[in-house]
């Protein structure tokens, strides 16, 4: 890893780090329908930053699943009810609304500017130098500035020191809390190498076409292993998810077609010329 590289996943990691704070403390102050919906506009922030930053391609197709996956998002929000919850005062939840929709801006940015570094090492070090165990070591930088971000505000908050009672107070008991801690972090650490993955093999925009194809997958994953009711709006809202899902690869598909037949023809007129 070069050292230009190494700036820049710091610099990613450090967003990340914020990113983590804004949303955390966004949906402190907010009800799940209103946080839902803010967060259901990264995809959009993420096509305009790829748009801006690494001169991001739309088709009919992508626009279409840009759509589609941000409406069915934003549905899960419109049907969860609830308002403002109780004990958060007007302040605090202009505070809420404007880190949830920060989070879901900063995000937009993150991923565009991921794939950014990544082409330009390529650029500077030719594109075999990028490889996927590059990639990796990428997300270990980025995954401990970020750690390391969290964990100052986390000590500047006196967080660290509310743990020992939330694990008591936990209906997991105190080695079911703890397990359930390690065990997010190690899964978050395999959504976050996916998702550097995802761009390495596609873009950033196919990264926050997975994320956002995420929310109504969790709704079905939650009603089928903790048994939560599925109303039609989670479905109509799975519906619109998978179907902006299939137009995005429609189109991927159909913009690949020409460069394949283009480089099928030219490996046949080198095999005639042999």
């Amino acid at each position: 890893m070069t050292p230009r590289l190494l700036a820049a996943s710091a610099v990613v990691g450090l967003m990340t780090g914020a990113d983590n704070f804004l949303y955390a403390y966004g949906q402190a102050y907010l009800p799940v329908s209103t946080s839902s919906i803010l967060i259901s506009t990264q995809l959009a922030f993420t096509a305009a930053f790829a748009l801006l930053l690494v001169r991001q391609r739309f088709t009919g197709s992508t626009v279409n699943a840009i759509v589609l996956l941000s409406v069915g998002a934003a549905m899960l929000g419109m049907g969860s009810g609830g308002d403002r919850p109780a004990g958060v005062s007007g302040a605090q939840y202009a505070v809420g609304f404007g880190m949830a929709l920060g989070a879901a801006a900063l995000y937009g940015l993150v991923l565009p500017v991921m794939e950014l570094s990544q082409a330009w090492h390529a650029a500077r070090a030719g594109s075999a130098a990028l490889t996927y165990t590059l990639v990796v070591e990428i997300q270990v930088v980025i995954g401990l500035t970020a750690t390391a971000f969290c964990a100052v505000g986390m000590l500047a908050n006196n967080d660290f020191q509310a743990i020992p009672g939330e694990a008591r107070q936990s209906q997991l008991g105190q080695p079911g809390y703890y397990l359930l801690l390690v065990g997010t972090a190690a899964v978050y650490q395999c959504f976050c190498l996916g998702i550097i993955g995802a761009i390495y093999y596609g873009s950033a925009l196919l990264a926050g076409v997975i994320i956002t194809v995420l929310l109504p997958v969790t709704e079905v994953l939650a009603v089928v292993f903790f048994h939560e009711p599925f109303s039609g709006t989670k479905g109509v809202a799975l519906g619109l998810s998978l179907w902006g899902l299939a137009s995005y690869f429609y189109g991927e598909v159909r913009n690949k077609a020409p460069e394949a037949e283009h480089q099928t023809s030219l490996c046949a007129d080198r095999d005639c010329e042999n």
